[in-house]
């Protein structure tokens, strides 16, 4: 049985579908005014706030070991980097991601992504190359949208976030949402709590957000970053 005590709420029921890993991940966070944000989510989902603010998440990674259930990482389909924008919601008490884009240099994973989590992906020429302690990344759709460039790293030493914090809050999330015909699915996730460091990162390019009509305040933002994370995912679920 997985230690399940750095989780919010219990395991779903039911096996797991499909395992993946996801390397170098930058969490990066701005603020954001709640009433910004709100109009941008279904409205069956609350937004969260902590200490009054709604923040938006973009997590640039590599993703890797990509499997379904008793089988091996398929060749060829297993890694890609890929982009997230996203911002935190519940659902009937439970709390959870929603996402406004994914981006991944897979167009598989795009497809598969599309059709079995109703999740708005989208195909993006990535590059992802580690430079000594630092890894570069960058991104953009085929139509030059969503154009995000940086280079980032780690430059503490790794810790795991306490329940109350807000580094707890932005990253130890086990449900995502997401909403196709008025309907509202959800999908669950397990994995370890996260290992996070104090990063660093330069932004050349930064329009992830932009492209989804979501404006990021002119602060810095706040910087975590964490080596390797292994995932198991769920199956997607309508809300009954």
């Amino acid at each position: 049985m997985p230690n399940t005590s750095h989780r919010p709420f219990p395991l779903p029921k039911g096996p797991w579908m499909m395992a993946q890993t996801w390397n170098d991940v930058l969490f990066a966070h701005w603020p954001a005014e709640p009433e910004l944000i709100r109009e941008k989510i279904p409205a069956a989902l609350e937004l969260e706030t902590f200490n009054g603010k709604a923040w938006i998440g973009i997590l640039p990674f590599l993703l890797t070991n990509l499997r379904p259930r008793f089988l091996p990482p398929l060749p060829f389909f297993s890694r890609f980097p890929e982009l997230n924008v996203r911002t935190y919601v519940t659902y009937r008490g439970i709390p959870g991601v929603y996402f406004f884009s994914l981006d991944a240099a897979s167009r598989f994973a795009v497809l598969g992504a599309r059709t079995f989590f109703r999740l708005p992906y989208y195909h993006a020429g990535m590059d992802f190359v580690h430079e000594g302690s630092r890894v570069r990344f960058s991104s953009r759709r085929p139509d030059g949208k969503a154009a995000f460039s940086v280079r980032y790293g780690a430059m503490s030493n790794s810790f795991t976030a306490r329940k109350g914090t807000i580094e707890y809050w932005l990253t130890e999330r086990y449900r995502l949402y997401t909403l196709q015909n008025s309907r509202i699915y959800y999908a669950d996730i397990h994995h370890p709590q996260w290992r996070l460091q104090q990063a660093e990162a330069d932004f050349s390019q930064n329009n992830a957000a932009s492209a989804s009509g979501l404006t990021l305040a002119d602060t810095a933002p706040l910087l975590h970053y964490a080596k390797r994370q292994h995932v198991v995912c769920w199956p997607l679920r309508r809300v009954r």
